[in-house]
C-alpha cells in the first residue's frame, strides 16, 4: 500500500461520492470566492517520526483501494454571538490537543508512507461571505463539497480543513472536514466531547507514534502473528467464490444504495430476547442470511469492522484504531437460532483477532492466492455502527398480535434506492448499518458491479429483512427453519 497514485488523485466523499456525480444528478454548487484567510498558530505535546500504526495502515489501505481521502466531518450553524476569533481559537484548540491533527505523512522513494508528528505549526482558517438574503447553508454546502472533493496533500498539508461562512459580517456557519487518517467514528465522538467541554486535562491513551512503537515490539509482533494464524485457518479452507462475480457488470462500475428498514429494527429486539443473544450478533446473522439467500453462497465469510477500543490504552484516543476482523458463517439449512449462535461465536473470535499489521495480511492473502491458483481476497465487509441501546419500547415484551401488526406496518415503510453510480473505486461489497432518528435502521450498501450485480444487492437487502421478520415471528406463526431457496444468480428477487 503505497502513496504514489494517491498523491495524484482527487478525494471523493465516501458518504455522497462528491467529485464523481451520478448520471442525472444536479451539478455541485460553485465554490464562492474566498473572502479572507486567518492564520492560526498552534502548539501541542509530542513530536517525531515513525511507522504508521496498524489503525492508520488499515485506513490507508482503504484510501488507496477506494482512491479517496475518505473525508469525514461536515457543516453546522454557529451559535449567535460566536465570533471569527472564537472559531480560530477552536481550531487552535483542536490542533494543539490532538496529535492526529498535527500528523502528516512522509513517503519514501517507493511511495510507502510514515507518520510525522509536529509539535508546532500554522494552519489557515478560511472565510466565505454569503450575500444578504441568500441561504448561508447553501454557501456552507458548496464549501463542504469543495473540501471533500479537493485532493489532500498528505505530505505537505495538515489533515484539517476549516472555514467560516459570514452573512452581513456575522459568522453563521462553520465547515470542518478531515481525511480519515485523523480518526475513526468513535474517535470523532471523543473529539467532539472534548471540544464542547474545552477539556484541558492531558489527553489519555496511547497515541499513534506510541502505538506503532509497541506494535513493532516483540509483544506486538506476537499479537499480529496470532491474528494472522487465525486468518490463515479461514483462508486455507474458504471457497474462492465469496461473491457471485460479473453476472451483470455496469458502467459506471461502482454503485451505492440506501436501504431503510423499520421492520428489521422492530424484529431485532424480539430475536435477541428469544435467542438470549446480543443484537450485534443477531444483525450479523441477518447479514449472513441475507447474502446467502441472495447469492446461494455458504459459508458466508465476512470482514466485520472492529473498534479495538476495548484494548488497553485505546479507549479514548482520537486516531484510527478500528480494523476489519474475519469470520466464517455456515448458514445453509440452519435455523435462525443456529445462525445467531454461530454469529455470536464467530463475532467473539473476530473481535479477538482484529489487531494486526495489515501489510502482513495482504502478503498472506497474496501468498495463499498464488498457492491455490485463485483469488481468495475477502471483499465482503460489514460495519455495524448502530448503538443497539435498549429503550423501554424495545425491552417491553409485546403480545403476539401487537408484534405481528407492528412488523407488518413497518415493512410497508421499507425503502430501497440507488443513490450513486461512479467509476471511483469502492470495495467489492461493503455494508454500513446505522440508526435513524425515528428508531429504524438504514443500510448504506456499496458494490463493485463486477462482483455483485445491482439486482443481487437489492435482493440481499430484501432477503435480510425477510429473514429478520420470519425470525421475529417464528414462535408466533410456528415457523420452522429459515433456509429458503436462494435468489437466482441473475439477481432477480423472489
Amino acid at each position: 500500500m503505497t502513496g504514489k497514485d494517491m498523491r495524484a488523485r482527487p478525494a471523493t466523499d465516501p458518504e455522497t461520492g462528491a467529485g464523481d456525480l451520478s448520471p442525472g444528478l444536479p451539478a455541485e454548487p460553485p465554490v464562492p470566492p474566498l473572502a479572507e484567510q486567518v492564520t492560526v498558530d498552534f502548539a501541542g505535546e509530542g513530536e517525531g517520526e515513525g511507522e504508521l500504526s496498524w489503525g492508520m495502515w488499515e485506513i490507508w489501505g482503504a484510501m488507496c483501494r477506494q482512491e479517496s481521502g475518505l473525508p469525514i466531518g461536515g457543516r453546522a450553524p454557529l451559535e449567535p454571538g460566536r465570533t471569527l476569533a472564537d472559531v480560530a481559537e477552536e481550531l487552535r484548540y483542536l490542533m494543539g490537543r490532538f496529535p492526529a491533527m498535527r500528523t502528516r505523512l512522509r513517503f519514501d522513494a517507493a511511495g510507502r508512507p510514515r507518520q510525522r508528528l509536529f509539535a508546532t505549526g500554522e494552519i489557515t482558517l478560511e472565510v466565505y461571505d454569503a450575500d444578504r438574503g441568500s441561504d448561508p447553508d447553501e454557501v456552507a454546502a458548496a464549501v463542504e463539497a469543495h473540501y471533500r472533493r479537493a485532493p489532500f496533500d498528505y505530505a505537505n498539508d495538515w489533515p484539517v480543513r476549516m472555514a467560516v461562512v459570514r452573512q452581513q459580517g456575522r459568522p453563521v456557519q462553520m465547515v470542518s472536514i478531515m481525511h480519515h487518517l485523523v480518526m475513526d467514528g468513535r474517535g470523532g465522538a471523543i473529539m467532539l466531547r472534548d471540544v464542547r467541554a474545552r477539556e484541558t486535562a492531558t489527553v489519555t491513551g496511547t497515541q499513534q507514534l506510541e502505538q506503532a512503537r509497541w506494535q513493532r515490539s516483540p509483544a506486538g509482533q506476537r499479537q499480529s502473528e496470532r491474528t494472522l494464524r487465525y486468518f490463515e485457518n479461514i483462508l486455507r479452507t474458504v471457497s474462492a467464490r465469496q461473491l457471485p462475480g460479473p453476472t451483470d457488470p455496469r458502467t459506471p462500475r461502482h454503485w451505492q444504495a440506501e436501504f431503510r428498514s423499520p421492520a428489521l429494527a422492530a424484529a431485532l429486539p424480539r430475536i435477541a430476547a428469544r435467542t438470549g443473544t446480543g443484537t450485534p450478533a443477531v444483525l450479523l446473522a441477518m447479514f449472513a442470511l441475507g447474502l446467502h439467500r441472495a447469492t446461494g453462497i455458504s459459508p458466508v465469510v465476512v470482514r466485520p469492522v472492529v473498534s479495538n477500543r476495548f484494548r488497553p490504552g485505546l479507549s479514548d484516543v482520537v486516531c484510527p484504531v478500528s480494523q476489519s476482523g474475519m469470520c466464517s458463517l455456515d448458514v445453509g439449512g440452519a435455523t435462525v437460532t443456529e445462525v445467531v449462535e454461530r454469529a455470536e461465536r464467530a463475532s467473539i473470535s473476530a473481535w479477538k483477532y482484529a489487531y494486526y499489521q495489515p501489510e502482513d495480511l495482504d502478503a498472506l492473502i497474496a501468498r495463499l492466492s498464488r498457492e491455490r491458483g485463485e483469488d481468495i481476497v475477502i471483499g465482503t465487509y460489514f460495519n455495524d455502527r448502530t448503538t443497539h441501546a435498549p429503550t423501554p419500547e424495545t425491552t417491553r415484551q409485546k403480545a403476539a398480535e401487537e408484534l405481528v401488526e407492528e412488523i407488518r406496518a413497518a415493512r410497508g415503510r421499507s425503502t430501497f434506492a440507488w443513490t450513486r453510480r461512479q467509476d471511483t473505486s469502492s470495495e467489492r461489497f461493503f455494508v454500513y448499518a446505522d440508526d435513524t432518528p425515528d428508531g429504524g435502521l438504514v443500510f448504506d450498501i456499496r458494490i463493485d458491479t463486477h462482483f455483485v450485480s445491482p439486482g443481487q444487492a437489492e435482493a440481499f437487502a430484501r432477503c435480510m429483512e425477510e429473514a429478520a421478520v420470519e425470525a421475529a415471528l417464528e414462535d408466533v406463526s410456528g415457523g420452522g427453519t429459515l433456509h429458503g431457496a436462494a435468489v437466482p444468480l441473475d439477481g432477480t428477487a423472489r
